[in-house]
């Protein structure tokens, strides 16, 4: 079977990584992270918790994010999202609903991108 390169991962409800995650691909949280997280692409579910300092290249909260995040790319609070502590990303959208209670630096789209 060939490897197309889509690298897709969940951590679950009931499940918690506490340390640090690294990975390449989508990571959909639906349990908790604690410490810290890189990656390329990571969603938040509803019931999702992340408490960490995150380097990733898109990040969807749909659920609770604290700590610190940079993201290269896109930040995207859903209407069911909570996000706080401090946050420096490429673009921000923030649906009506979403909370967001943080020290905020946006840079702009990464070069290159339209």
């Amino acid at each position: 079977m060939k490897d197309n390169g889509n690298k897709f991962s969940i951590i679950d409800k009931g499940m918690t990584v506490d340390g640090s995650l690294v990975g390449k691909g989508n990571l959909v949280v639906k349990g908790s992270v604690k410490g810290t997280l890189t990656g390329e692409s990571v969603v938040i579910s509803e019931e999702g918790h992340i408490a960490a300092d995150t380097k990733v290249d898109n990040l969807t909260v749909g659920g609770s994010f604290e700590g610190r995040v940079e993201t290269s790319g896109q930040l995207v609070i859903l209407a069911t999202g909570k996000c706080t502590g401090e946050i420096i990303c490429g673009d921000l959208v923030l649906e009506a609903g979403g909370r967001l209670d943080a020290r905020v630096t946006c840079c702009g789209p990464a070069q290159g991108k339209k």
